[in-house]
């Protein structure tokens, strides 16, 4: 029923205060039940300063606000001027510190006690699961990084140059055939999503691509959100088109066993062929749920990020004209060298040439990176600059802040692709961690740069583009994105 249909028959205050009781005692219930971290009785604890905030909620409403508004950054500024460079609060159901700095950076990835382990806050758990890299370890997170790796490595990756390309072209051709106009927002994260379902998954373009792109759009809307499962919240949305996406991954993982079985598939051809191979120290196969967890997990990071990222450098081309004739001047450079070749798809060797391209998209990921950050948990009792973090607490790393930390980066407010252009590094370790780093750090950035660079190329050669809303906000969700979908004017060039 709609929800006007529902509010007819029920007066808005009665609804109201329906609606109050219900929260109010799920946050009674969840407060009962939240107890804070037990340590000695013997051991005076300093923990950082900060306010903790409301029970259970702590500060997370603000939290969440400022991210969607893409003002992160200024509410951890806030607090770091007023505590200091390690604070803490309590964010999405756990008391939690924010370490910003490289040095804290270092210390959440690589914790010399094992004091500090992968473990995201309920709601991202809830969604992703609880056997994704993410949130393993030990042999099995080895064994399915592996895998992972092994399948979008620099080896693997070479082959597919060729194939992404022609795929990128076909699926451009499809999606702007004829436009004068497109959001381009929603047509990246659609371009993005069958790229990556048809070279990493093989799933076929048709009706259950489409279907899994809703329900995954739906998914990540509520990895950020109130730790609230009642009806009508993101989370519950999120969940339910969970269900219905573990239910068609199930469905394709049977069917790829029996492909691999019968021969009709190698176990190289595609990310689910290869997943349903492993066995673990014992010989046994990986269950089901493993292995759905871990696919969850590459499809978004596999097409979100990519789309993110792709609709702020379209942004950005079209505002900085300087930006905007370094790529091309470079992209037309690479089809020169190509004149006379029979073969018109991009190698690996052109991808290698677009320097300046890529130096673009590592400025535009230093200024506002795919990732704000993440969440790791304390299991024992552990210190950092001179303060107590007590087991059970969770840390957060952010990439934001030492990203644009005149200490990192001089002039930080300028954007300057030159940082990335030189030889070597000439910013501190763990100051610039747009994948993260350490054990778990994103094992698809190389695909994520060449998907980008193939989609970046194609467009920039074929199409001038112009914003239709000058002034569109930016919002979290939680990547970064124009908050109106980036609908833009497109002025197809002459060839």
């Amino acid at each position: 029923m709609p929800a006007h249909g529902l509010t007819s028959l029920v007066d808005q205050p009665v609804l109201l205060a329906l609606t109050l009781i219900i929260v109010t005692s799920t946050l009674i219930f969840t407060c009962l039940k939240f107890k804070p971290p037990s340590h000695s009785q013997h051991k005076v604890l300093l923990v950082p300063p900060g306010s903790l905030g409301l029970p259970f909620i702590g500060e997370t409403i603000g939290f969440l606000r400022a991210l969607k508004r893409d003002k992160a950054q200024e509410w951890i500024s806030k607090r770091v001027t007023k505590y200091g460079s390690v604070f803490k609060t309590s964010v999405l159901g756990c008391p939690t510190v924010f370490i910003v700095s490289a040095t804290g950076n270092r210390f959440v990835f690589h914790s010399n006690d094992n004091s500090i382990m992968i473990n995201h806050p309920k709601t991202i758990v809830t969604i992703l699961g609880k056997h994704t890299m993410l949130e393993l370890s030990g042999n099995l997170h080895k064994l399915m990084r592996g895998a992972v790796s092994s399948f979008l490595g620099p080896e693997m990756l070479r082959k597919y140059v060729g194939e992404m390309d022609l795929l990128v072209k076909q699926q451009l051709s499809l999606e702007l055939g004829g436009k004068e106009t497109v959001k381009a927002v929603k047509l990246l994260k659609r371009l993005a999503f069958r790229v990556t379902c048809a070279l990493l998954f093989a799933i076929p373009p048709g009706s259950e691509q489409d279907l899994l792109l809703e329900d995954f759009t739906t998914t990540i809307r509520g990895l950020l959100s109130l730790p609230f499962n009642l009806p009508m919240t993101p989370l519950r949305r999120a969940i339910r088109a969970r269900e219905r996406i573990c239910n068609r991954l199930s469905n394709l993982i049977r069917k790829r066993r029996k492909e691999v079985m019968e021969g009709r598939v190698s176990l190289k051809d595609d990310m689910i062929s290869s997943f349903v191979n492993l066995r673990d120290e014992n010989g046994k196969d990986i269950g089901d749920d493993v292995l759905i967890d871990n696919l969850i997990s590459l499809m978004i990071g596999s097409h979100d990020t990519i789309m993110s990222l792709l609709s702020m450098l379209l942004r950005l081309i079209a505002r900085n004209h300087v930006v905007r004739n370094g790529i091309i001047e470079e992209q037309e450079a690479i089809l020169k060298e190509r004149e006379g070749v029979e073969d018109d798809k991009l190698t690996w060797n052109d991808l290698q040439k677009m320097k300046y391209t890529w130096s673009v998209a590592q400025e535009l990921m230093r200024m506002n990176p795919p990732v704000f950050g993440s969440f790791k948990k304390v299991v024992k009792d552990t210190s950092f600059g001179g303060f107590d973090i007590p087991k059970g607490w969770q840390v957060c790393w952010l990439a934001n802040v030492t990203h644009t930390d005149k200490n990192n980066f001089p002039d930080p407010e300028r954007f300057d692709p030159s940082r990335f252009m030189g030889p070597s590094k000439s910013f501190p370790p763990f100051s610039y961690i747009p994948f993260g780093a350490g054990p778990h750090v994103c094992p698809g950035n190389e695909f994520a740069r060449i998907e980008v660079l193939l989609i970046l190329h194609h467009l920039i050669v074929n199409y001038k583009w112009s914003e239709m809303v000058p002034d569109e906000p930016i919002t979290r969700n939680p990547t970064p994105y124009p908050s109106k979908g980036l609908p833009i004017k497109l002025h197809p060039l002459e060839k």
